[in-house]
């Protein structure tokens, strides 16, 4: 097996010539000097802030409405466990009326971040 593998020899790899290539193109971009004109992007952060507070009146309104699924949701739950006579209706309780106040209170908290 020795013997067979004693006369090859590797082909050229005609890979390193577009390493070298590549390698020496980007140099030459990297010290080329170009003049780039750059704009401030006042008005890119104008536009998005416009089509941010468009948006937000129908982002806080099903906010609301998804606060109002839960506290139903919540409501009819320990509605059921109260009257089983569970013994852990006020912490069922506490933690639905928690998440419909927190889902409130996030919603005006953002509307008065982005919009006041």
């Amino acid at each position: 097996m020795k013997r067979i593998f004693k006369h090859f020899k590797a082909p050229k790899r005609p890979e390193t010539f577009y390493y070298a290539f590549f390698l020496l193109y980007g140099f030459l971009v990297m010290t080329t000097s170009v003049d780039v004109f750059a704009q401030s992007g006042i008005t890119g952060l104008q536009n998005a802030t416009n089509e941010v507070t468009k948006y937000f009146d129908h982002g806080t309104k099903l906010m609301y409405a998804i606060g109002a699924i839960v506290g139903i949701v919540g409501a009819i739950k320990v509605f059921n466990k109260f009257n089983s006579g569970d013994n852990d209706t006020g912490k069922v309780a506490s933690a639905w009326l928690g998440s419909c106040i927190f889902l409130i209170v996030v919603s005006a908290i953002l509307r008065g971040f982005f919009i006041g």
